[in-house]
Order: C-alpha cells, then sequence, then structure tokens
C-alpha cells in the first residue's frame, strides 16, 4: 500500500495550512493571556499598582483577552481554518457531520501544540512575571468553591458558548458570530473565573499545566467543556437542526475544507450560507 495515499497522509497534504493556522491561532490567544495577565496581575506592573481593586482588573483583563479572538476570528487566516482554537469546538462540529474525521485528528493535535508553544513564547518574553504565583503561567485551576464547583460551571459557559456559536453562526446574523464569541469570553472571565479560572478549552489549560506539570485539577477541563459543548449540540438539534458549515465566519474570499467551498465556484450556494458569508 503505498502510504501517500492513506486518508491520513491525503488529508495532511490537502489541508496543512488549516491545520497550522489553527496551531497558530491558539498560540497567539496563549500569548494574548500571559501579556494581558501580567500587564494587571503582576505586582511589579504600572497597570497593577495603580488598580487596585482584583475585580476590576479582572474584567479589563477579559475585556482584553475577549477582544484576542474577536481579532483572530476575523483574521484572513482566521476565516480559512473557522477559527475553532478549541478541541471541545471541533469535536462537535465533528460530532455534527460537519468535520471530517482525520481533519477533527489533525486540528486537535494542532490546537494541542499551538497553546503550548504559545505559553512557552510567553514565558521567554515575559520571564519572572509569566511564572510569577499572581500569573502562574495562566493556568486555569478550580476556585475556592472546590473542584465540583469548578466542573460544573466550566460545563455550563461551555454550553452556554457552544449554544450561541451555533445558534448566531446559522442564522442571519452570522457574521457577527466572532463579537459574541469575544463578548462571552470577557464576560465569562469577569464572572465566572473566580470558580474555575474559566478555561472552556482543554487545549487551553493543557497549554499552561504542561511547563508547571500541574496535573490535579486537569481532568475538570479535559472533559466539562467536552461534555457541555455536546449538550448544547443535542439541545441545538432539538430546538434548530440546521448547521451549515463549521466555520465561525464563512468568507467568499477564503476555501472551505468542511463543506467544500471554493472562492472560484460560488454557485448553488445554501442560501442560509450564503447569507453568513462576508
Amino acid at each position: 500500500m503505498n502510504l501517500l495515499t492513506t486518508k491520513p497522509l491525503m488529508a495532511l497534504r490537502a489541508h496543512w495550512p488549516e491545520y497550522l493556522i489553527e496551531a497558530w491561532a491558539m498560540g497567539m490567544f496563549m500569548i494574548s493571556a500571559g501579556v494581558f495577565t501580567v500587564l494587571f496581575e503582576y505586582p511589579a506592573s504600572p497597570l497593577n499598582g495603580a488598580i487596585h481593586n482584583a475585580d476590576v482588573r479582572r474584567v479589563l483583563i477579559g475585556v482584553a483577552i475577549g477582544l484576542t479572538p474577536v481579532m483572530l476570528i476575523y483574521s484572513p487566516w482566521g476565516q480559512r481554518s473557522g477559527a475553532h482554537m478549541n478541541p471541545a469546538v471541533t469535536l462537535t462540529f465533528w460530532r455534527l457531520g460537519k468535520v471530517k474525521g482525520w481533519d477533527a485528528v489533525y486540528y486537535i493535535i494542532a490546537q494541542f501544540i499551538g497553546g503550548t508553544v504559545g505559553v512557552y513564547i510567553a514565558w521567554m518574553i515575559l520571564g519572572v512575571a509569566f511564572a510569577s504565583p499572581q500569573v502562574n503561567y495562566v493556568a486555569t485551576l478550580p476556585g475556592d468553591a472546590g473542584a465540583g464547583v469548578a466542573f460544573i460551571a466550566e460545563t455550563v459557559i461551555s454550553a452556554l458558548m457552544m449554544l450561541m456559536v451555533l445558534h448566531v453562526s446559522n442564522s442571519s446574523r452570522a457574521r457577527y458570530t466572532g463579537v459574541f464569541a469575544g463578548v462571552l469570553v470577557a464576560l465569562f472571565i469577569s464572572v465566572e473565573a473566580p470558580l474555575s479560572g474559566m478555561s472552556i478549552n482543554p487545549a487551553r489549560s493543557f497549554a499552561s499545566a504542561f511547563p508547571l506539570q500541574q496535573w490535579n485539577a486537569f481532568w475538570i477541563y479535559l472533559t466539562a467543556p467536552v461534555l457541555g459543548m455536546q449538550l448544547a449540540a443535542a439541545i441545538h438539534g432539538i430546538t434548530r437542526h440546521q448547521v451549515n458549515c463549521a466555520k465561525l465566519i464563512h468568507s467568499t474570499t477564503q476555501r472551505c475544507i468542511h463543506c467544500g467551498f471554493t472562492p472560484d465556484d460560488q454557485r448553488n450556494i445554501n442560501p442560509e450560507l450564503s447569507g453568513a458569508m462576508s
């Protein structure tokens, strides 16, 4: 058998740009999370000294980090891959039949690798500030309420995020999916972070846990986001069956490895999908 004609290698040869984009996007998200957390939480930072209220600092961190996925989702590269940046998102679209099996495998591998590389880059750039107890490699850990509450909270916010993505991206407001995602990230960091650290993303939590080798609560962030988003898919299937594509923003200028769209052939486009394109 010719190894070059096997499905894994065929997928890799055909779709490697999208896989690299997922790694890049996840890495950029982790660098952003590191930079803004250091700016507001590291004791030697001028912003930390100027803003004494921890709740205010957390809201500002939420807004800053919330803007990051917005920029990544709407970037030309983000519009090409679909900007999942999250294994739980990719698995949900795979379950819904909108992502092929090997694409899902490579997306998830890329997300874990990209996030981890992003953490190491942030560590190299920010040094002791990034490793300080106040920043702690932007690790996600259960709050004072304990692991049980953290698990429930992660499941709920993950479900809410995926419900939003499925509803908005398959409606006439699809072009605003990235904006809604950023708003929810900012809101969750501002309100929910004291309960679980706000992850909703196994790759994001793995990326911070790896250099620390801190795995005692990782099971929460590995399972709860997947469970929450799978529940969201089930709810969406009951309330609204239509799912057009696995992309958060579907551009008319970028190919889509999920639905087969190419910029050169815009014939027979699903009307719902056409309205979602920008």
